[in-house]
């Protein structure tokens, strides 16, 4: 028997991806450190997914739908127990690619303490939230060609920006930020013109995945009067290697907070549950906030019906995001605008280095765990990245 460490992926987590295994792409679960390859254990007869494990990307077994995810899911908590060492493989030994082709990417802005933060240091003396921000779940519709996997390197993009009350400037931005977010991804599409309600959520939705949305809050703050995110956000999104099953997440849903005023028929949802995640943000090694997801004012499901209320039908391969996750402590925040007081207060790491937003070289990692079905914690797949100079461009103020 093959001796697995599983700390944080023990058997009854079992989240999907895709790995790269003698130059050929795989479906696989994750158990510990190491990858049980799910084409193989496929072709064996262990599972049976119709042949939707056999293809590089996971989106056809994302297709097949709640009952084949239940029907592999009990089998491989099943195997997973005593898995065939002919199947497992090291994740030192693989590649771990982007676990599913995005169709749509969509990034939501749900969080009240968040929204609240930028509205202070955005407007200040204006009231913090604008009038439509609780009555409705407020996104944008992002690039799902430049979303990364963990790991990818993130080159500093460059557009145009402006700074006091002369004429805009082009260069690599100075601003760089992220945004710690959790996504959601669709398995199942809908009807063109058939809105999704919010207790339909877990027949489309298959799992979760810790996002960063990197974002170059000086190029936003002049393009997005009045449309909103366009360049600042479009270079790259990075998502977790591993997609979380909601299966796996049974225990982490708790009660959403009070929404007041209520809300329109639609969205409204009971009970409204949100899930427990435990977030954590690391710049350079240095934990610098733990943002609490269970906060978050608009949960999943309200955030899926209202994506397609007017119509808008979903594809295999969606990813929604919830936007950035904060909590109401200075030390909950999940972008580092709020972090730094829109830059005004630097950051200190571990190795002295002082930081107001994001330098060449920089490294961010996002963290998360969860309560798990079976009494302890889970880990979800880590989401990291790497800021890189544009070419020819010149090193970025720290």
């Amino acid at each position: 028997m093959t001796e697995i460490a599983t700390e944080g992926f023990s058997s009854t987590h079992l989240p999907y991806g895709v790995v790269t295994v003698d130059g050929r792409r795989r479906p696989a679960v994750r158990i510990g450190d190491h990858a049980l390859d799910l084409a193989g254990a496929e072709a064996a007869g262990l599972v049976d997914a119709g042949g939707t494990l056999q293809a590089g990307t996971l989106n056809p077994f994302l297709a097949a739908g709640p009952a084949v995810w239940r029907a592999v899911r009990e089998r491989l908590l099943a195997l997973a127990t005593d898995p065939p060492a002919k199947l497992l493989h090291r994740l030192d030994a693989v590649t771990p690619v982007l676990p599913f082709e995005v169709a749509d990417y969509v990034d939501f802005y749900s969080s009240e303490h968040h929204a609240a933060n930028l509205g202070r240091i955005l407007r200040p003396g204006q009231p913090p939230l604008l009038p439509n921000w609780k009555h409705l779940p407020v996104g944008y519709h992002g690039r799902a060609g430049t979303v990364v996997v963990s790991g990818t390197p993130i080159v500093r993009p460059s557009g145009q920006r402006r700074t006091g009350d002369g004429p805009p400037e082009f260069g690599p931005s100075q601003r760089l930020d992220v945004e710690a977010e959790v996504g959601f991804v669709v398995g199942v599409p809908s009807r063109l013109g058939a809105p999704v309600p919010v207790d339909r959520f877990a027949d489309h939705v298959f799992g979760v995945v810790l996002v960063n949305d990197w974002s170059a809050r000086d190029l936003q703050a002049w393009e997005g009067q009045p449309l909103g995110p366009f360049l600042a956000k479009s270079f790259a999104t990075s998502i977790g290697a591993w997609i979380t099953p909601l299966a796996a997440l049974d225990a982490a849903w708790v009660p959403a907070p009070p929404q007041d005023p209520p809300v329109l028929p639609y969205l409204r949802q009971e009970p409204r549950h949100g899930l427990d995640l435990a977030l954590t943000v690391r710049w350079n090694g240095t934990v610098v906030s733990r943002p609490p997801f269970a906060s978050m004012y608009w949960t999943p499901a309200q955030q899926l019906a209202h994506l397609t209320v007017n119509g808008a039908s979903l594809r295999t391969g969606d990813l929604y995001a919830s936007g950035t996750v904060s909590g109401p402590e200075p030390d909950q925040v999940g972008s580092f605008v709020e972090l730094t007081r829109g830059g005004t207060e630097p950051v200190t790491l571990a190795d002295g280095e002082q930081r107001r937003f994001l330098a060449d070289g920089d490294t961010v990692t996002i963290e998360a765990t969860a309560p798990g079905v079976d009494g302890g914690r889970i880990t979800l797949a880590e989401v990291t990245g790497t800021i890189q100079p544009p070419s020819g461009a010149e090193v970025t103020a720290r």
